[in-house]
């Protein structure tokens, strides 16, 4: 039985996502007033530091571990998504996991294709690396589109003879492009967020017209993921993503990688993103922080 408190979540979702919204302007400005509109607590430290090959943020807040690093990808389809979206989130994750947290503006179609996402996520990753921060002090994490690109990072990484960080989390990542999971019809009724078709849509302006959806580093639920770093995925259970987290944690499971699967009953696509109105948000952003908190010493 769903809460008031998720009662009154989901109609104000109902009232303000519209999902026959086809234009990706549309998109971008709407997830900016939405998730942009989340004020920071007077605590939370947010730095712009130059010198990255793309924008980039620091977020901390009091007490945290400088030599820790958590790198968030924002979710968005690979279209639509900021650090203003999701600096609110990240200062929630930063606080659980007692780090600092780098959040970055990597590059979005359809301007800007795959891999170009990916390049600057990798980049990212690598000059962490280059100011001798140790790997095993750094996590990686993101949602949706961003939940998919932590996994392609990591299989990028492993190619190119990177150490792999300590830990990654994804949360409802999107690990499908191709759109082929049993939840997308199943779910399609009770997710309040996305549809198949939007799926779809923010798909061809990653990939572009002629890109293939089954490319394992732009659908990681597709690559042979042996010697990833222990995962958390997170995901709700009505949302039409929910096979892609199940599936992606098969295979990497089958590939000897350690992983943990919460599946969280009632709960929409990236739910933690609404910590502010939502228990069951922070609950799941404590998760996060417990499980980072083990695994980066």
């Amino acid at each position: 039985m769903a809460s008031e408190q998720l009662k009154a979540v989901l109609k104000m979702l109902a009232g303000m996502v519209d999902l026959n919204t086809t234009s990706v302007e549309e998109m971008r400005s709407g997830m900016e007033a939405g998730l942009g509109a989340f004020p920071l607590p007077d605590d939370v430290r947010a730095q712009v530091e130059d010198g990255w090959p793309v924008p980039v943020e620091w977020i901390s807040t009091p007490g945290c571990d400088d030599s820790r690093v958590l790198l968030y990808l924002h979710g968005g389809g690979y279209a639509v998504g900021s650090i203003n979206t999701h600096r609110e989130l990240v200062s929630r994750l930063a606080r659980a996991c007692g780090c600092r947290a780098l959040l970055i503006d990597y590059r979005l179609g359809p301007e800007h294709r795959f891999p170009a996402a990916l390049d600057d996520a990798l980049a990212c990753y690598s000059q962490l690396l280059d100011q001798a921060i140790a790997p095993d002090r750094i996590a990686i994490a993101g949602d949706s589109a961003g939940g998919g690109l932590t996994l392609a990072t990591l299989l990028a990484a492993r190619e190119a003879g990177l150490p792999m960080p300590a830990a990654a989390v994804g949360l409802s990542a999107w690990t499908d492009l191709s759109v082929s999971g049993d939840s997308i019809t199943s779910r399609q009724e009770a997710d309040p967020m996305l549809t198949g078709d939007q799926l779809r849509q923010f798909a061809t302006w990653y990939l572009g017209e002629d890109g293939d959806p089954r490319n394992p580093l732009a659908s990681p639920v597709f690559a042979s993921l042996a010697g990833l770093p222990p995962l958390l995925l997170q995901v709700g259970s009505e949302e039409v993503l929910l096979d892609d987290t199940l599936r992606l944690a098969d295979n990497a499971r089958a590939a000897g990688v350690e992983v943990c699967v919460e599946q969280w009953d009632e709960m929409f696509h990236v739910w933690q993103a609404l910590a502010a109105m939502l228990d069951e948000g922070q609950k799941a952003i404590d998760r996060i922080g417990e499980f980072l908190r083990e695994k980066m010493g």
